[in-house]
């Protein structure tokens, strides 16, 4: 077997028909600038090679079913193995897809809860135990030789009437005696019992003494009661001398002896919340209601009805809104101009959730009031009765801005039902248990005790548990709880909760694809990561890693640098070999950063705060505890913490929402917090986060930052175009009248191949080109609209320079080093660094006021050294025009350039939340419980 994968001829995208040979077995690392063709090679080649050959091994009938990828451009691959890849792309957004879900752990949970799990009454909490006939036979026998007792089955329980039937029945059946309402009767002699009153019936299925020889007897009867009692038997133990009666209820179900709850057998469907069987009926297993807000319905409060308090009604001047208005004033007696804040409360809630009588309103017709009268049924049933009748998508997602989520009243967020989470294992409900963190879960299994068979049966249910938990301690995940929802991870999160569950599966001779691993993981953590990565390597597999990361490049065995430049200046492999090798490489931009040939330096000098500051008082989201913080206005500040402590919960989720709703009145509710102050110092508040520009070939970098609105508006007026009477529309790939009909505008046709991979080929018509004949006539200094799309940023710079709308745009792409994308490149092509600053470039565009909030997290995302020199340049100049930009950052090139930083911890998860220190960054170097001070202390020079 090869002991290389050698790839020949690779030409996919932007890569020049380049070889390379990689090690197996080996941990591999691809990385270069961004744009470079590391992905390229990483996963549009090796990696869909290697499933495509995989799923082609399969019969032409299963291939159907699978996902099938495109023959990569390349002439050869050898010596390739299965292949999986552990992408960026965000989890799953389905709100029953959490962190104990993705990674099979309540899989795990399930059956131990339902094979080892302790039932409970949900009504008293008493424990409940089914017993066999058998069981309950061997109990009785142990009472010892001369007991006494009674079988009793319960027949009748608590129950109004006269119950003449049951009562004639027994006595047919051959029964003389019975428990009548706690007394012993003979059945022939049985009192008439008052219809009106309930009643209780037990009949007496045998008396007998425990001896020697008497099993056969006592199982017959012990049967027979159970028959008689729907599976329950009550013991009459009679005392001997002056020792009372005693009574025990036996059951051969699952059922409380005191509450007479019943629970079904315990199977792991039942503690899913994804099934009928164990979802709680009132929110289907979701954990929350969701219901339309009266905060959100009406959330200005110093409005009036007239003037458009009630949102979802808005301020029309419609005439059907004003008559109901009008009617309702009449009816209930206020004045549709008084604010909404100062109506009495009983008028609120009538206008809201509907009148108590019938309120008369009137149409107008031909000049004439037609009046009838009805029920009032309020804004907020309103909204519900459209929001479940609409068949519009739109007008369901409009309705929707109007709803929150509360937890469900019935489960209070637990999403099962009572009868699940009345099993308990160590003497907690399964919905407890996925509350802890994996630390804390870790701790809880490792210290469990259990009973003798119930440790037997959960052996290896236990093992697999713990194994996947420490899996994800192992990978920095061990702050994370298991019931998080999984759309709320990070793409540096998610992806490790899926390295996590590779590891587990153990397998070898498989060739892992990882794309930045590193993402959202502080220095701390990053040996632990790197461990886990050689962990996979020294199972036997290959691990091929795009990655950016110092530690990670300096600790891999093998390295690929990819550039010379990035997308067209690309695309060629510029060093392959060891780590130690691309120290010494000189064309190698890596190996100089790495070698500290080049550097990112450090500010001449740090900007000092002014008198102006944001302040955020007592904030509580998620695990922040109650953290006052104070952000200078008109700094680049850096929020820092290991991976949990609070970063996103304090920025993203208060800052950016508490002053998006100052500003804009935004229907998002900001974190929990107490007060914010110092907004008014700011007009705009932009967040430029790490999710794509488009998920559609459609959307490229000239639409989204409205540069190609410039230049059709630029060929609609040129003499042909005037003439022809063609309007900008006609130059849009997206309308029809310009595109080219055969293909509409998307340059290539699809063609389906069933269960081979689908075929895309050129356009025959217009050559891959989108626009038709007539469109494709008309030409700016020479240039058709197409082969205008076709130039990079750089090109279409000089090609407009005399056109200064669209040279401003043209110069904030090139300012944040995107120079050599191509105006209309699919944005399904760009990476996530490129898609990042695609964003900031548009913004950059806008008209600045320098009272601007930018917010950042994490936007060194998929960015080589010398890309986050370009974006450190672009985001100095923003706070040099006044702006403010706040970045969540680990990355300490960019902390150390930071002029004020914030850091949180001291741990993740429950240990975190807390401000340890805030000031330059000499100052967190110096903080002694400081992890982020700890390493930075090492770049600024003072360790």
């Amino acid at each position: 077997m090869l002991n290389e994968i050698i790839v020949r001829g690779a030409r996919q995208h932007n890569l020049k028909n380049i070889d390379v040979r990689i090690p197996r077995d080996k941990l591999v690392v691809i990385t270069g600038l961004s744009g470079s063709g590391k992905s390229t090679l990483a996963f549009d080649t090796i990696y869909a090679e290697g499933q495509r050959r995989y799923v082609e091994s399969l019969s032409s009938y299963a291939r159907q079913f699978l996902e099938r990828m495109d023959k990569p451009d390349v002439e050869a691959i050898e010596g390739l193995s299965p292949a999986i890849a552990i992408e960026q792309k965000t989890t799953s957004k389905n709100p029953r897809s959490t962190v104990a879900t993705v990674t099979e752990i309540y899989d795990y949970l399930r059956l131990l809860y339902a094979r080892a799990g302790t039932p409970h009454c949900p009504e008293c909490g008493r424990p409940i135990r089914a017993r066999s006939p058998q069981e309950i036979v061997d109990q009785l026998e142990a009472l010892g030789a001369g007991a006494r007792l009674s079988l009793l089955a319960p027949l009748i329980t608590q129950r109004k009437g006269e119950h003449k039937a049951v009562l004639t029945r027994l006595q047919k059946e051959g029964f003389v005696r019975a428990r009548i309402d706690g007394r012993l009767v003979e059945l022939a002699e049985a009192p008439e019992l008052e219809k009106n009153k309930k009643h209780t019936i037990e009949v007496v299925v045998d008396r007998i003494v425990i001896k020697d020889g008497v099993g056969r007897r006592l199982t017959d009867s012990v049967e027979l009661a159970l028959r008689l009692g729907e599976g329950l038997l009550l013991a009459l133990i009679h005392g001997q001398g002056e020792a009372p009666d005693r009574e025990e209820l036996f059951s051969e179900r699952l059922s409380c002896d005191h509450c007479g709850v019943s629970l079904p057998e315990l199977s792991p469907q039942m503690f899913s919340f994804n099934s009928p069987l164990g979802a709680c009926p009132t929110c289907d297993g979701l954990g929350v209601r969701v219901f339309f807000d009266p905060e959100l319905v009406v959330p200005d409060k110093t409005l009036s009805p007239r003037d458009g308090a009630v949102a979802p009604w808005g301020d029309s001047e419609s005439s059907y809104r004003l008559q109901t208005l009008e009617a309702l004033a009449g009816h209930l007696g206020f004045d549709p101009a008084t604010p909404w804040r100062d109506l009495p409360e009983d008028v609120r809630q009538q206008l809201l959730h509907g009148s108590r009588e019938e309120v008369e309103f009137y149409l107008e017709r031909e000049n004439r009031r037609h009046y009838y009268k009805r029920r009032w049924e309020g804004f907020i049933p309103l909204l519900e009765r459209r929001h479940r009748e609409t068949t519009s998508q739109a007008m369901r997602e409009e309705y929707e801005r109007f709803m929150s989520s509360q937890p469900c009243p019935e489960c209070g967020g637990a999403r099962l039902k009572k009868t699940s989470l009345a099993v308990t294992v160590g003497g907690l409900d399964i919905w407890s248990f996925t509350r802890m963190s994996v630390r804390q879960a870790l701790a809880f299994v490792d210290g469990l005790s259990l009973g003798r068979r119930e440790a037997q049966i959960a052996d290896k249910v236990l093992r697999e548990i713990s194994q996947r938990l420490g899996f994800m301690a192992d990978v920095g995940l061990d702050y994370l709880t298991l019931d998080r929802a999984a759309g709320t991870l990070s793409g540096g999160e998610g992806q490790r909760i899926r390295l996590a569950t590779q590891i587990g599966s153990a397998l070898v001779g498989v060739l892992y694809v990882l794309d930045e691993p590193s993402i959202g993981l502080h220095q701390r953590d990053n040996q632990r990561l790197l461990d886990a990565l050689a962990k996979m390597r020294d199972l036997g597999n290959t691990v091929l890693v795009v990655e950016h990361d110092e530690d990670t490049i300096r600790q891999a065995d093998y390295v690929v640098d990819m550039g010379p430049g990035a997308g067209r200046h690309g695309g060629e492999v510029v060093f392959a070999g060891t780590p130690a090798a691309l120290l010494q490489s000189e064309a190698s931009l890596t190996g100089q950063y790495l070698s500290g040939r080049k550097a990112i330096p450090l500010p001449e000098r740090r900007r000092q705060p002014g008198p102006a500051w944001l302040e955020m008082l007592d904030c509580r989201e998620h695990n922040l505890k109650g953290v006052d913080v104070k952000i200078p206005i008109g700094l680049l500040t850096c929020v820092t913490g290991v991976s949990g402590s609070g970063k996103s919960s304090l920025v993203l989720d208060t800052l950016h929402k508490a002053v998006a709703h100052k500003l804009y009145r935004t229907k998002e509710r900001p974190g929990l917090h107490g007060q914010i102050k110092g907004v008014k110092r700011l007009d705009k508040v932009i967040d430029i986060d790490q999710s794509p520009i488009g998920r559609t070939p459609r959307s490229n970098p000239a639409t989204y930052t409205g540069l190609f609105t410039h230049i059709r508006e630029l060929f609609a007026q040129t003499p042909e175009a005037r003439a022809r009477g063609y309007k900008s529309g006609r130059f849009s790939f997206n309308v029809r009248g310009g595109r080219c009909p055969a293909c509409d505008g998307d340059g290539i046709i699809k063609i389906e191949m069933h269960f081979l991979p689908d075929v895309y080929v050129r356009c025959e018509v217009c050559q891959g080109r989108r626009y038709n004949r007539d469109t494709l006539e008309i030409a700016y200094k020479g240039a058709n609209i197409a082969e205008v799309l076709d130039m990079t940023c750089n090109q279409a710079l000089e090609f407009f320079d005399a056109v200064p709308v669209i040279r401003q745009k043209l110069s904030t792409l090139v300012a944040v080093g995107l120079g050599y994308i191509r105006l209309g490149q699919p944005a399904t092509t760009l990476s996530g660094g490129e898609a990042q600053r695609v964003k900031l470039s548009r913004e950059l565009a806008k008209r600045g006021t320098g009272r601007t909030l930018y917010i950042l997290d994490e936007p060194t995302t998929g960015l080589h050294f010398d890309d986050i020199n370009k974006l450190l340049n672009v985001l100095h100049t923003l706070v040099d025009l006044g702006n403010t930009v706040v970045v969540i950052e680990h990355n300490l090139d960019v902390i150390k350039t930071a002029d004020w930083l914030i850091d949180l911890g001291p741990e993740g998860g429950d240990r975190g939340g807390q401000v340890l220190a805030s000031g330059p960054p000499e100052l967190i170097a110096a903080t002694p419980h400081s992890h982020t001070g700890r390493y930075l202390a090492r770049v600024l020079g003072l360790a």
